[in-house]
């Protein structure tokens, strides 16, 4: 029997129709393929397609407008439908007036079509549902800068509980690429360059929209991240070892430990191989060896691609059976591929058993979404507050842990009483604390004369309210991404006035080039777009203290600043509370506590780098150009100080067993702080080469002036796990270098050694570290 997985209780309707002639009885899998029998190919094929209704000019997908489909929905949806496509996500519209035209919408199709099987529908949930006047969390790199597991499945419950709300069951979202290269444009929707990290915080994501009765879609599965020079849609030639230990690991996390319950597969080629195409990952690992039994939804446009731009198909008719056969079970947005398996499968050309594969599947999520007993007889909800106190308590809190304090030379926090300059191209612009994915920046940006429909404080408004407006002035001196320097002379003024600079630097998210970092907006180096450093080194000139403060969807090679500025402050896009939380940290109201979930970038041709390479990564005498960040991996200030002692660790432990590491941490300084205990390891040998560096553990503790606590890390050895020379993923024996630090850098040092056989590694294998603290 198939399990039918919970769905809390919501506005939207659940309730079983009489009338209606539906198989039923306590067997859902019987249910489901009663339901199958009766099926013709058509409605069977309604039921893996989506359909999108778009109007000509909006750009929110790749090649979008080489998709004209100009098909009416009550037309298209004659048969039945899948997926309906982001009706609240494509334009703003009124989530009131929109959930009431839903609701007539599913219940036309349950009254209305044979079968009576309402749509699933779908919608971006990156930072936040993707609607107008919803609220707008930090992006996925201040999750991973915030290292707080809990708080990203409390802010996933509230995002879910808008959806569900709403009458959305399926959410595009998390992401869990692993950063390999900045440059890279969708770098600000990846949560870290550590597989653990964005495992961890990707599946607490998981685990917080799931528990609202929305399901999950993870993306992008897999090697998306692994671009050739961080070019969206360029090659991947990552090998399998590459692939298994490294972009795979936070997918198997999610699948195993959070029930994802939908994959999204990405648009990379591996090796050659469209993803899209690859029965071997698609159904050989993701389901035969991982066990998913959830749905495969196609990344927009992807099947169609196959056809287009890998040219591994010759038309979409052959596209959609290398899709299809190789596991991606719907065709999203809408069918362009899919539409022709009517006749395929008449012709013989496609067995008509791999297409009711992909219609069990459907039939079931829509099972365990509670939509074969909908009839959408009740109305929606009348009152539906998208952006809540509570929203915007979770977005601030979140807002507040993610700002990393890269350098300080005593200049912060800020006295009272200073006459601050504010200066630079992102003090005063709400969308600069916004990512790609957001509403404003992916969506609303094309209506530019519709309100953003949130309250958005800008960096200028947040530093007014929390030093005095009296005391801030401020210049833009620059936009963020063209060479006009004419606004220079009246920043260098404003600043020459002032006590203290606080320029205000970095990106603009957008689609397709319409930015600096985003969807297809990758960068050739990792400079402060336009003449942002310019600027900046006009400022540093007037001898005026200068505070960085970078709002960036990507980390850039700032290392020449981390010295010459006063401060260094990283903030990656933090919400709609994101300035409010800036302007606490630079006055002290909030001690900073974000660590860098990504290492802080040399220079452009030192890339791709990761923290964890093997001894050769990084550069030494053999080479003339080293690859050393600016900042490590994990690093981050903080107004007080901690101390790490009493490191203990068992000398030895069985290769199938777990570490059980001990550290006592004492806040040494003045203030309440956090602190963010992490655990590495390094495999001294093994039989191939390994990280010199790895996160094996951490824990998020606060900590009054003076005290002390002891964070007890439980580490199962799987956690060292890797593949070795014939690609089974293997815990070996051997010496460990285990170590408790402020960041990858070594510090508290000790030694343990692994013993016993080397243990293949299973599903069942723990792959979590868990803590205690006392």
């Amino acid at each position: 029997m198939t399990e039918v997985r919970g769905v809390v209780d919501g506005p939207a309707p659940a309730q079983a129709s009489p009338d209606h002639d539906r198989p039923d009885g306590p067997d859902g899998e019987t249910r489901v393929r009663e339901l199958l029998g009766r099926m013709t190919v058509e409605e069977k094929i309604a039921q893996v397609v989506g359909f999108w209704e778009k109007e000509d000019g909006e750009a929110v997908a790749p090649m979008q407008g080489e998709f004209g489909d100009n098909a009416r929905l009550e037309d298209f949806s004659r048969h039945g439908l899948g997926h309906l496509t982001r009706p609240y996500g494509t334009r703003p519209v009124d989530a009131a007036a929109r959930a009431s035209w839903l609701w007539k919408f599913q219940s036309d199709l349950v009254t209305g079509t044979r079968l009576g099987i309402p749509a699933i529908v779908h919608e971006e949930c990156l930072t936040g549902l993707s609607a107008w006047k919803a609220a707008t969390f930090p992006t996925p790199l201040a999750w991973g800068a915030a290292f707080d597991p809990d708080l990203v499945t409390e802010m996933a419950a509230v995002i879910g509980e808008s959806m569900r709300a709403l009458g959305v069951h399926q959410g595009l979202s998390p992401v869990l690429d692993v950063i390999r290269d900045p440059r890279w444009g969708r770098v600000d929707e990846c949560i870290s360059e550590d597989p653990y990290l964005v495992g961890t915080i990707g599946t607490s994501y998981v685990r917080g929209l799931q528990s609202q009765g929305v399901h999950a879609a993870l993306k992008h599965f897999v090697g998306y991240s692994a671009s050739r020079a961080g070019r969206n849609f360029a090659p991947v030639h990552a090998g399998p070892r590459e692939i298994s230990d490294v972009l795979l690991v936070p997918f198997e996390m999610a699948v195993l430990d959070g029930d994802a319950r939908s994959v999204m597969h990405s648009y990379a080629e591996i090796d050659g191989v469209p993803v899209a195409a690859d029965p071997t990952l698609l159904t050989g690992l993701l389901r035969d060896r991982w066990g998913f039994d959830g749905t495969v939804v196609a990344d927009y446009f992807g099947v169609a691609f196959l056809n287009l731009l890998h040219h591994v198909a010759g038309d979409h008719a052959e596209a959609a059976v290398q899709a299809l056969t190789a596991g991606v079970d719907i065709e999203l947005p809408t069918g362009d591929a899919y539409l022709t398996l009517r006749e395929t499968v008449r012709s013989g050309r496609l067995d008509e058993a791999v297409l009711d594969r992909a219609v069990l599947r459907v039939l079931r999520q829509k099972l365990d979404l509670g939509l074969l007993d909908a009839t959408f007889t009740d109305g929606p909800p009348a009152d539906i507050d998208l952006d809540s106190p509570a929203h915007r308590a979770i977005a601030r809190r979140l807002a507040e842990e993610s700002i990393i304090l890269v350098a300080n030379q005593d200049a912060l926090p800020l006295p009272a009483g200073r006459r601050v300059a504010v200066i630079g191209p992102n003090a005063d612009r709400q969308n600069a604390l916004f990512g790609c994915y957001s509403f404003l920046n992916h969506v609303l940006v094309q209506h530019p004369d519709v309100e953003t429909g949130i309250e958005v404080p800008t960096m200028l408004d947040a530093l007014r309210v929390e030093f005095g407006a009296d005391l801030v002035s401020w210049a833009r001196g620059c936009a963020v991404d063209d060479d006009d320097r004419s606004g220079f002379d009246e920043a260098v003024a404003t600043a020459a006035a002032a006590e203290m600079a606080v320029l205000v630097v970095g990106d603009h998210a957008g689609l397709f080039g319409r930015g600096t970092v985003g969807e297809g907006c990758d960068r050739d180096d990792l400079e402060l777009p336009g003449v942002q450093r310019d600027l900046v080194e006009a400022v540093l000139a007037t001898g005026t203290p200068v505070v960085l403060v970078l709002l960036t969807g990507r980390p850039y090679a700032v290392g020449w600043a981390l010295t010459r500025c006063a401060a260094v402050v990283q903030a990656f896009f933090p919400g709609e509370e994101g300035a409010g939380a800036i302007a606490g940290v630079l006055s002290g109201r909030v001690n900073p506590s974000g660590r860098l979930p990504v290492s802080l970038p040399g220079p452009a041709g030192a890339q791709p780098y990761s923290y964890l390479h093997p001894t050769l990564g990084e550069g030494s005498e053999v080479t003339n150009l080293a690859a050393t960040p600016a900042a490590p991996f994990g690093h981050g200030l903080s107004y007080t100080t901690f101390e790490h002692a009493d490191l203990t660790v068992p000398a030895t432990v069985p290769t199938d067993g777990a570490l059980r590491v001990s550290v006592r941490v004492t806040n040494t300084g003045p203030v309440v702080g956090d602190d963010v205990v992490q655990l590495y390891g390094h495999d001294l040998v093994a039989s191939v080469t390994r990280p010199v560096a790895q996160l094996l553990g951490y824990r998020r503790v606060r900590l009054e002036p003076g005290q002390s606590v002891t964070v007890e890390l439980t580490v199962p050895t799987t956690r060292l796990a890797f593949s070795d020379r014939t690609l089974t993923r293997v815990v070996e024996p051997g010496d460990v270098e285990l170590w408790v630090g402020t960041s990858a850098q070594r510090d508290t040092q000790a030694l343990t050694t692994l013993v016993g056989d080397t243990v293949p590694v299973s599903n069942a294998s723990a792959r979590w570290t868990t803590s205690e603290v006392n």
